[in-house]
């Protein structure tokens, strides 16, 4: 069982270091997987960030773009790239899910935008994976 961004992480990873997958939706979904394998856990939407009562889903979710608007929610996004790239020490970032449509600025060399068939291939390999 996985939420929304380890299923898509196993569609997308190279299986090499440390690959950071973040899901931009109605919410926010986070993998992260070392070498391949996922860490099991991590739910980086719910950690607090930017100011007292706030978190990353708040700022980067569908609630988030709705209340601060397309141009705010853009910086919070290329804030947060570089946030979590300290935080993890991520070697590649992967950002996957329907609002990523929204993103103007120009994403660093090792992020890469995911379609939302990752989801799908990751289904396949864990599948694949249990048999």
């Amino acid at each position: 069982m996985g939420n929304d961004a380890d299923i898509a992480g196993y569609g997308v990873i190279q299986g090499r270091g440390v690959e950071l997958v973040l899901t931009l939706g109605t919410g926010l979904g986070s993998a992260l997987f070392t070498d391949g394998h996922l860490v099991p856990g991590l739910e980086l939407s719910l950690h607090p960030w930017r100011k007292k009562g706030m978190n990353y889903e708040d700022s980067l979710g569908r609630r988030g773009l709705d209340k601060y608007g397309k141009a705010r929610w853009n910086e919070f996004l290329e804030s947060a790239i570089k946030q979590t790239e300290m935080l993890f020490n991520w070697d590649h970032l992967y950002l996957g899910g329907g609002n990523t449509k929204k993103i103007t600025f120009k994403l660093p060399k090792n992020v890469t935008i995911v379609s939302n068939e990752s989801g799908l291939l990751g289904g396949v390999f864990l599948w694949k994976d249990q048999g």
